[in-house]
């Protein structure tokens, strides 16, 4: 039996596992990628979660990601932009993943490629994976995926997003370069930005109702374009660099775990097995590397995953809760409007907005390398 597997090696699987491999357990990984692959993300990382990567001997600058330094809001033909009150970076998940994993087999732990999980039996006193009892603890982090046996107890939400990767013309690359941009359209939002190797990341959230009637992705772009004159602009000349887009459905956005005592004591959810933020704030991927600190913290100072859950929940469910009330305003076409025209003739809105989608007690955890207080007894 396994001291500890991780199902899944994105960043806040792989993140825990190099933190409690190197703590001496023994932990094994399982990925179901063989090898490097895109995941559905808006591959931005914040200054928080630059400052975790560190902590954890990792330099994404050594990636060559492009670096970002404001925000520009976009609605129609109103546009305000806001410098960042911390510098980020665009980097691809698939680089990001990569970087992780590998630092988690030098770390110690035992790096799985290839093996997808198809389900999880929590009714014993071990947890059976794929029928097996294999593992001691289970750290759950498929991110957007659910696993048989151990799904999320949320609601799917009413999007589909979409991902591609685009070679912009030069001009217009030179123009996105250092800004992320928020495209507000009716009933939903674009994010892009520039990654490493100047490839544009272009995210996507749309209701499957107004997709229907588009019948291809090139047909969705084309009424993008003429819903929204920015795009138009940045996407003319660009060349897709994915055969086809990555998609997902029904993200239960502003869902966060609600522990109860019948879990079982063992099974720890991780990065959007946690709790789903609005992908427009960029904080994925720092929840993502926050939830691994903290469940490596509990799983060492001998918590069980239910105040491991509760703790978590006290740390980041307001803010989901908060940046899920800003996504439900940017997802509505009479609001959008109101935005944009405070934005333009006020960009510190922007700053505001950015305020809400900032946690205080993620920052206090990642400056402290101490154990975790238990707050429960």
């Amino acid at each position: 039996m396994k001291e500890t597997v991780v199902i899944g090696g994105g960043p806040a699987g792989a993140a825990a596992a190099i933190l409690l491999a190197r703590a001496g357990r023994d932990v094994t990984v399982l990925e179901r990628n063989s090898g490097p692959a895109h995941k559905v993300c808006g591959d931005f990382l914040s200054a928080a979660a630059l400052q975790r990567l560190a902590q954890l001997g990792i330099d994404p600058m050594e990636l060559r990601p492009a670096r970002i330094n404001a925000v520009r809001l976009i609605h129609g033909n109103k546009a305000a932009a806001r410098p960042l009150p911390f510098p980020g970076i665009g980097l691809s998940r698939r680089a990001l993943d990569e970087a992780l994993l590998r630092e988690a087999a030098r770390s110690g732990a035992d790096v799985v490629r290839g093996h997808t999980v198809r389900a999880v039996s929590t009714g014993g006193s071990s947890i059976d994976v794929d029928g097996g009892p294999l593992a001691g603890s289970v750290l759950l982090s498929t991110g957007k995926h659910d696993v048989r046996g151990a799904r999320r107890a949320a609601g799917r939400g009413p999007f589909i997003g979409f991902k591609t990767y685009l070679a912009l013309s030069r001009a217009q690359a030179e123009a996105l370069r250092g800004y992320v941009e928020i495209v507000l359209y009716g009933g939903g939002y674009a994010g892009l930005q520039l990654t490493e190797a100047n490839a544009a990341t272009l995210c996507l959230l749309i209701r499957p109702d107004q997709v229907a009637p588009m019948a291809s992705w090139e047909g969705l772009l084309d009424w993008l374009r003429a819903a929204c004159p920015h795009l138009a602009i940045r996407l003319a000349g660009s060349q897709a660099m994915l055969p086809r887009p990555l998609a997902v459905y029904g993200m239960p956005y502003g869902w966060v775990n609600r522990p109860v005592p019948s879990d079982h004591p063992r099974l720890f959810r991780l990065g959007d097995q946690a709790g789903v933020i609005p992908s427009f704030t960029g904080q994925g991927v720092t929840i993502a590397l926050f939830t691994a600190k903290l469940a490596a913290q509990a799983i060492l100072s001998g918590w069980d995953a239910w105040n491991y859950h509760r703790a978590l929940r006290a740390e980041v469910g307001a803010l989901i809760r908060r940046t899920n009330r800003l996504h439900r305003l940017l997802s509505c076409a009479a609001a959008q409007r109101v935005l944009a025209l405070g934005c333009q003739f006020c960009p510190a809105v922007l700053g505001l907005a950015e305020a809400w989608t900032r946690s205080t007690g993620m920052r206090r955890h990642y400056s402290s390398s101490t154990e975790l207080a238990h707050p429960w007894t």
